[in-house]
């Protein structure tokens, strides 16, 4: 259900793919007849469409339908009195909507809908026999149905459809919308892509506008000749972007409180703020069977209890970051030392870009390596939900990646100190990596989909189609079945799209700020990158690639972090780079002023971290609608308490209520 002002619209929203009958007649039992059935007794709409190969059960429900199931979820919503209360529909004027005009985010109804879904159970108490096509399934009493013809492949696949008019209207004011730039449709985002894209492209669309000012100041710093005041130059440029970057980091931090003050999100427990389970109370932790084992009877108390817990987990958690920081510096540094010396030694600039080209075929198979074993070392890990564990992915295989991008950029500068090689080498990682992500986030999905389509084409030829013209894909549907779903290329059972693109980010800030002293004009290429990659990322989501799952995350998360850390180390590289000055025949030499220099960055580093201090991470007034709430909700509490007391006061007899002032005296 879809709809603003109080219409309804009825929108299909999932879909579920089953094969085609080979029998045409009708059989009493038939396991998607009793599912369809079983749908619409739920209150769900459902359309049916066929296929080449399969069918395709596209759902609907209604609003009293997702409204009925968020009761029954206890899903809790913002009230207009600005506390959040368990959802009833008989109450739905009281909760705010969505900036679409929408009762439920698109997280909220996805919920609904497996909810809807796998809430189909059998409560006949007896098994029930199904029939499909010569075929009979045991539905066993109390089980669900659609995890039962999971189960046998009945239902092949189940996934969320586009919504066809948001869909278009996303694509003129976003997609194919070049003329703003930087300019984004941020609430109708986040209503139809959930909250952590919404998140995702307001960072991205921040970041890149605030990229102007350092590819202005960069075009000027590389373009210009400034003559006797050129050694001043690059010191100057380096104090500005450390400066922007940090302030940069810190106003998203206060856009992004605002961002979820306006959509009525409540994020306050982050990924490294503790652990919070979920309302569970401490005596149902969760422990892991070998920590109950070296207790025995020695926890006197729910506290030592937690805390052995909790310090348990932290140490799983070293020993994994160990392992694979300890394999990055035996097993990966080697080889990309390798790399760096024969590129330094290679003269021709052909053989240095077909090496370039191989290494990174090759570190694209080392990195899905390692992403493999670092799912393997999380799922052995103590997390308190997905989301952290995610966190932790994102943190190992970024670990790789910057060994990879980085180690030989490091080694350009710090053993031959060869200012242009190191200028090229900066110039031709920019441009292969842009064109290697914009190949893998287009072209890929595109060929995916098209091969899908080949098949099924042929394979409907082969049974009898056709024989003359080309065989069309009619449904909608059904071309949405063939496109690849919005996925991670490393640790998919954690991740899904968004770590590609984040990735992609956060590399190309690292190069653009920890080399900023040898190329400046890098800051110009990334913008114009990024503002390519809005478009390109948003015709991804919207036409080559299936509707993403949301994800209740809405924030940037272990990114964030990453910044951060990588504007420290940009102090550091960027001093290094000023302390190996270049003269005119392009090599350095380790003079004049180092200790200037030394001092610069200490005054930087207290810089970065003092004005994340003065800047305020939330707005004024965020701060205090938060306060507003607390104190309404208090007072409603209140309210309710004295009228609860009074309610039993007036009930109790005279001699009860003279028994209970004389204990008070007492």
């Amino acid at each position: 259900m879809n709809g603003s002002n109080g219409e309804e619209r009825i929108v299909h929203e999932v879909a579920m793919v089953v094969p085609k009958r080979v029998r045409e007649e009708e059989e009493e039992g038939n396991c998607v007849e009793v599912l369809v059935t079983e749908l619409k007794k739920r209150g769900m709409v459902v359309d049916r469409v066929v296929g080449l190969a399969d069918e395709f059960l596209k759902v609907a429900a209604p609003l009293e339908t997702l409204g009925n199931a968020a009761a029954e979820l206890h899903i809790r919503k913002p009230t207009r009195l600005g506390i959040d209360l368990p959802f009833e529909m008989q109450g739905s004027e009281a909760f705010i909507r969505q900036p679409d005009g929408t009762l439920f985010s698109w997280f909220e109804r996805f919920r609904c809908y497996q909810h809807l879904l796998y809430g189909i159970v059998n409560c006949d108490g007896c098994d029930v026999t199904l029939k499909f096509d010569g075929r009979e399934l045991c539905w066993a009493a109390g089980e669900s149905l659609v995890r039962t013809l999971e189960s046998e492949g009945i239902i092949k696949q189940m996934f969320p459809l586009h919504d066809e008019l948001k869909r278009k209207e996303l694509l003129q004011t976003w997609a194919l919308n070049w003329w703003n730039f930087t300019n984004q449709p941020i609430d109708q985002i986040y209503s139809y892509f959930g909250a952590k894209i919404g998140v995702y492209f307001s960072f991205l669309g921040m970041y890149t506008q605030w990229l102007i000012f350092p590819a202005f100041l960069g075009f000027m710093v590389q373009m210009v000749d400034f003559g006797a005041l050129q050694f001043l130059v690059l010191p100057s440029f380096f104090i500005s972007t450390i400066l922007w970057a940090t302030l940069f980091l810190q106003f998203w931090k206060r856009k992004n409180a605002a961002l979820l003050a306006r959509w009525q999100i409540n994020y306050l427990v982050g990924p490294s703020q503790g652990y919070r389970f979920l309302g569970m109370e401490w005596s149902s932790l969760p422990f892991p069977k070998e920590l109950i084992k070296n207790l025995g009877n020695k926890i006197s108390t729910e506290k030592e209890a937690y805390q052995r817990y909790e310090w348990f987990a932290y140490r799983k958690r070293f020993r994994n970051d160990v392992f694979i920081i300890l394999s990055i510096i035996c097993l990966q540094l080697p080889f990309e030392l390798a790399y760096a010396h024969i590129y330094e030694m290679i003269s021709s600039d052909i053989i240095k870009f077909i090496l370039t080209a191989i290494y990174l075929l090759i570190i694209q198979y080392l990195t899905r390596l390692g992403g493999k074993v670092s799912v393997k070392l999380i799922n052995r890990e103590i997390n308190e939900s997905v989301e952290y564990r995610a966190n932790s992915l994102i943190y190992k295989v970024f670990g790789l990646y910057f060994m990879q991008t980085y180690i030989g950029i490091f080694y350009h500068v710090l053993l031959h100190r060869n200012f242009m090689t190191l200028r090229q080498v900066l110039l031709q990682r920019l441009i292969i990596s842009q064109v290697f992500w914009t190949l893998m986030d287009g072209s890929l999905p595109y060929l995916k989909y098209s091969y899908r389509k080949f098949r099924a084409r042929k394979k409907k030829k082969n049974e009898g189609g056709p024989s003359t013209g080309k065989i069309q894909i009619a449904s909608r549907v059904e071309k949405e079945y063939f496109k690849p779903a919005y996925s991670a290329s490393i640790g998919v059972e954690l991740e899904d799209g968004l770590f590609d693109d984040s990735l992609e980010l956060a590399l190309q800030f690292g190069m653009i700020m920890m080399f900023a002293c040898a190329f400046p004009l890098a800051f110009a290429l990334a913008a114009v990158s990024n503002i390519m990659e809005i478009r390109t990322n948003a015709l991804k989501l919207l036409v080559t690639l299936r509707r993403p799952l949301p994800r209740a995350a809405a924030t940037i998360g272990a990114w964030l972090n990453i910044w951060q850390f990588l504007v420290v180390t940009s102090i550091c590289t960027n001093s290094v780079l000023l302390v190996c000055l270049y003269d005119q025949e392009g090599k350095w030499k380790i003079e004049p002023g180092l200790a200037a220099i030394l001092i610069m960055e200490h005054i930087l580093l207290l810089l970065k971290f003092g004005l994340s201090r003065l800047v305020p991470e939330e707005p004024a007034w965020v701060r205090a609608n938060r306060v507003k709430n607390v104190t309404q909700a208090q007072d409603m509490y209140c309210k309710q308490l004295l009228r609860s007391i009074s309610g039993e006061f007036a009930s109790m007899t005279k001699p009860e209520r003279e028994q209970q002032q004389e204990s008070k005296q007492f």
